[in-house]
């Protein structure tokens, strides 16, 4: 009983040193002057390093320079507009207010939580959450809040919930037998990697395939055990005091709120199968240009927050008025506006969140710190699997700065990859490997964009909640989830099962 005490005693430090940080609004802002600060540092150092993706030596620019500092007012209103994470979240909870104004999402969880095991909702949530990831970054705004929801409703802590959905959303990223778009996406990078050894190089969309559905196994048996086990009983500290008014309970089922549902959920699968035979017949307009569904550039892909909208505000709307819930469009705007009002401390973090990432990415502090990184790494001349496990550790250090999946890979591939080959060591393998770093440290970096909204579902419940408390709920994932699922990887390839299709362990120059 001694280390799990110590355990607790630890993460029940993080939560109380963690919530002393400033607000997360006042934390980006620090972020952004020490940003400024650093870049006029280091702006005049030769670090005798090439940035892969230009070719040139790499400079760290000085954003307190005059021409830095104009760019950054003069593009301020930009960086906020089009940040993604804002978009996403406003559009998404247009049509999640009409439905949980009018009662819809209620009543649909107490149906759903009448037919579901107590004890299966943990390993069922996390499963949700990481089938999510097929519509890209949706389940940050839709299934974490509702993993609290849920949680609450069967009797449980809500911040479990949330903390178990959020594991599978955001730790279990790279874990997937649902095919997303971020597989085409890391796997061109990768080929572009491997292209500048040898330009022979190809590799398939689904190299890891085989490897992050089997992943998807591991992750959920793990965060069914860290929910069940570590999570919720420490959270049991944390007292609810919110307005908790709204929140569904376990009542049974009226008889008119069953018709409804019934009919909310046919308008769903009505719309779901127009969705399906227009989307499925040849010279499809949600088809890209090369006939594919799932490319970043169909208009099918590019249109998953708004479907998700729609897929919400549709049986929403029926379920209202059919319980009546909904009468008038006075109520209709008022079930968005609603939603939107509980918004505004969000849209505070984002905006400094927003001008953070800019400066840091034009400053290249973080490509300096990556390529000093894999430059230490290759140093070390480590044995096969060390090497492996030291890019994913250091894949996962650095994904606590530079946040983006793609824009990382990006620049670590053209390091990574080529180094790998030479060491015989195939791209695949490189990717899954950089898969499980990026990953894991997801959940405890609150540079992440989503981060912050997280902390805002957990103030739902209680008011006290912070940074801290979300990254002590988090740790025990994101450590555990680093050192099985590399552990994993390394018995798979010990056992030589593929990664993917068309996929390899081995590098052989043609």
């Amino acid at each position: 009983m001694q280390q799990p005490v110590r355990f607790q005693r630890i993460l029940n430090k993080i939560e109380i040193w963690g919530n002393k940080l400033p607000d997360p609004a006042a934390l980006f802002i620090l972020l952004l002057g020490i940003v400024m600060v650093l870049s006029w540092a280091l702006s005049g150092i030769d670090f005798n390093l090439t940035d892969p993706r230009s070719g040139q030596a790499l400079q760290i620019n000085n954003q307190l320079s005059g021409v830095a500092i104009t760019q950054l007012l003069s593009s301020m209103v930009t960086n906020f507009a089009h940040f993604h994470p804002v978009g996403v979240v406003l559009v998404a909870m247009l049509g999640i207010g009409i439905a949980e104004y009018s009662g819809f999402i209620n009543t649909g969880l107490r149906a759903l939580l009448s037919v579901t095991a107590k004890w299966l909702l943990t390993p069922m949530i996390v499963l949700v959450g990481i089938v999510s990831h097929t519509a890209v970054d949706a389940g940050y705004v839709l299934v974490i809040p509702l993993g609290g929801v849920i949680f609450y409703a069967a009797g449980r802590h809500p911040l479990a919930g949330i903390a178990a959905a959020f594991a599978g959303v955001s730790g279990g990223f790279s874990a997937n037998f649902v095919p997303s778009a971020l597989d085409p996406m890391l796997q061109g990078i990768s080929q572009a990697g491997a292209q500048l050894l040898d330009p022979s190089v190809t590799l398939n969309p689904l190299n890891n395939y085989y490897f992050t559905a089997i992943s998807s196994i591991l992750i959920i048996s793990l965060a069914w055990f860290i929910t069940d086990k570590i999570v919720e009983p420490k959270l049991q500290e944390n007292k609810l005091d919110g307005d908790l008014s709204d929140l569904p309970t376990m009542e049974p089922l009226k008889p008119e709120e069953k018709i409804a549902l019934r009919w909310s959920l046919v308008s769903i699968l009505v719309s779901l199968g127009l969705l399906y035979v227009t989307a499925i017949v040849e010279g499809s307009p949600w088809r890209a240009s090369d006939g594919s569904l799932t490319a970043f550039t169909a208009p099918l892909m590019q249109s998953i927050v708004s479907l998700i909208f729609l897929l919400f505000l549709i049986p929403g709307l029926v379920y209202g008025l059919i319980v009546g819930s909904i009468r008038s469009s006075k109520q209709f705007v008022e079930g968005m506006s609603k939603a939107m009002s509980g918004m505004g401390y969000y849209l505070v973090i984002m905006f400094f969140i927003a001008q953070f990432i800019y400066a840091f990415g034009q400053s290249n502090l973080g490509v300096l710190l990556a390529l000093k990184g894999a430059e230490f790494l290759k140093s070390m001349a480590l044995p096969g699997g060390v090497t492996i496990a030291g890019i994913i550790v250091l894949t996962g250090l650095i994904n606590l700065f530079v946040g983006s999946a793609s824009a990382k890979w990006a620049l670590l591939a053209p390091i990574f990859i080529p180094m790998l080959m030479t060491l015989g060591f195939s791209p695949d393998l490189a990717q899954a490997a950089y898969r499980i770093g990026d990953s894991s440290t997801n959940i405890i970096t609150p540079l992440m964009p989503y981060f912050p909204l997280v902390v805002v579902f957990c103030q739902r419940y209680v008011t006290s909640a912070g940074i801290g408390t979300l990254t002590a709920m988090m740790v025990p994932y994101s450590l555990i989830f680093m050192i099985a699922w590399t552990l994993f990887l390394l018995v798979y390839w010990w056992l030589g099962i593929p990664l993917g299709i068309q996929a390899s362990y081995q590098y052989l120059p043609s």
